[in-house]
């Protein structure tokens, strides 16, 4: 037979005194991060995979940014 274990239940938020970063807003800084970043990367292959992962990130960030507005 199964073992049932009992998951406590998540304690309601505390209000925090701080906003709370958005998604799009994390999305923003993260591109300005890869920004600043990619140029001191030395590896070739690094440097791709940032390039690549910067390219996804503003894909998502624009076609968020076109649904909004259109």
């Amino acid at each position: 037979m199964g073992q049932v274990i009992a998951f406590r239940r998540p304690s309601m938020p505390v209000a925090s005194e701080q906003p709370v970063l958005g998604l799009m807003s994390a999305v923003d800084f993260a591109l300005r991060d890869l920004a600043e970043i990619m140029p001191h990367i030395a590896l070739d292959t690094a440097r791709e995979q940032a390039e690549a992962c910067r390219a996804m990130l503003a894909d998502a960030f624009n076609a968020e940014i076109e649904a909004e507005l259109g």
